[in-house]
């Protein structure tokens, strides 16, 4: 799933302006980050309201990232929408987008921040599983994905900071070459480390449209 975070409430009150507004959510990603379901969506209509900012209406969309499928379901909302000068999308980045291409008349504006694809470890916790990179090497490390969950990326190895499995960089994250190391070598693969890895083609992370 898509990990974002809501904007700082101060900067959505600048780039709103005191026009109005109307409200877009994300029954999917976006809702179980708690950063853009029916409930962050009624917390900000709240927020904005008592800074006397008006809310034409609001939407969550299922998903926000659905061109066809928003075009259908924004039709019942063209008064709504009509009334606003600007929507603010709480959303990731791809929702925003797809929002901004059916209302170009409208100052779309982004709710969130879009961090990374990653995987829900526990309840509320978040963890970075992939960079979307275009060209998967997962199968080469045992199924963990060094170019995401190591913050330098290293593809031969670790780097050496490490320290009691715990990556130098940040403490509270384990150094996945640790965890790369121990799995292959409890299956008894540890050969397949031998082979030096060239530098990522990051040509293949510009892939733009894909038509099945």
């Amino acid at each position: 799933m898509i990990i974002t975070k809501q904007k700082k409430f101060e900067d959505l009150v600048r780039s709103v302006g005191g026009e109005p507004v109307f409200l877009v959510g994300c029954s999917e990603c976006a809702t179980l980050c708690h950063t853009g379901g029916e409930e962050e969506v009624l917390a900000m209509k709240d927020a904005l309201e008592k800074r006397r900012i008006p809310v034409s209406g609001w939407v969550v969309l299922d998903p926000a990232c659905h061109l066809n499928n928003n075009k259908r379901l924004l039709k019942s909302y063209k008064e709504k929408l009509g009334k606003s000068k600007s929507i603010l999308v709480l959303a990731c980045g791809n929702g925003v987008q797809t929002i901004k291409e059916i209302f170009d008349n409208k100052d779309v504006i982004s709710g969130t921040d879009t961090l990374f694809l990653g995987e829900i470890t526990r309840v509320n916790l978040f963890d970075k599983r992939c960079n979307l990179c275009g060209e998967c090497l997962v199968n080469l490390f045992g199924g963990f994905c060094p170019v995401s969950r190591c913050p330098k990326s290293m593809l031969n190895g670790p780097c050496g900071g490490a320290k009691g499995g715990k990556c130098e960089i940040n403490q509270d994250l384990d150094c996945v070459w640790d965890q790369i190391y121990n799995y292959l070598k409890q299956r008894g693969k540890l050969h397949l480390l031998e082979e030096i890895q060239k530098p990522k083609d990051w040509s293949k992370s510009l892939e733009v449209r894909r038509k099945l």
